[in-house]
């Protein structure tokens, strides 16, 4: 049984700014929330070559666990996909969306459909938390994208940590 979750924010930029930000080497590392308890540790490629993968080490109370997605799909300016193929979940795709709104504003867009390990059981056990935690988390990364992206706008890109 598969959960679909949605988040969309404007950007102060176009498509194309904001999916040059996405492509940064760190851009990752900017975009997670200190409170995860995640940190990279091993890169390949990046996100416009499929079969990149990302290798990411999280910390869940006392228990560490390594997320490992690889990057299936993209379409430069527009989108690029990841996929879970070792992790805490049964199944994870997140595709990431760029739509242009005219020449210097865009829509973010992040798309994740997931399945929870033991099914109905793991729904019951983790749905409401898991949706709690993904809002939260991504509006921390629209948050620092827009900020981001609206420095380089303006020519003052810097940390907006």
């Amino acid at each position: 049984m598969s959960e679909l979750f949605v988040y969309r924010s404007q950007m102060p930029a176009s498509a194309d700014v904001v999916y040059g930000w996405h492509a940064r080497p760190d851009a990752l590392t900017r975009l997670t929330p200190p409170w995860e308890n995640a940190h990279v540790v091993e890169r390949s490629g990046s996100i416009d070559r499929p079969g990149s993968r990302v290798k990411i080490r999280l910390r869940a109370g006392p228990f560490f666990q390594t997320w490992t997605a690889e990057h299936t799909a993209c379409e430069p300016g527009r989108m690029f996909r990841d996929v879970m193929v070792a992790g805490p979940f049964r199944r994870w795709e997140h595709t990431h969306l760029f739509i242009p709104d005219g020449n210097n504003k865009s829509w973010l867009e992040d798309r994740v459909e997931y399945e929870f390990p033991l099914g109905r059981f793991g729904k019951l056990v983790g749905g409401a938390y898991t949706k709690r935690r993904l809002t939260r988390m991504f509006a921390w990364r629209h948050r620092v994208t827009a900020e981001a992206v609206g420095q380089a706008a303006q020519g003052t890109l810097t940390n907006p940590d």
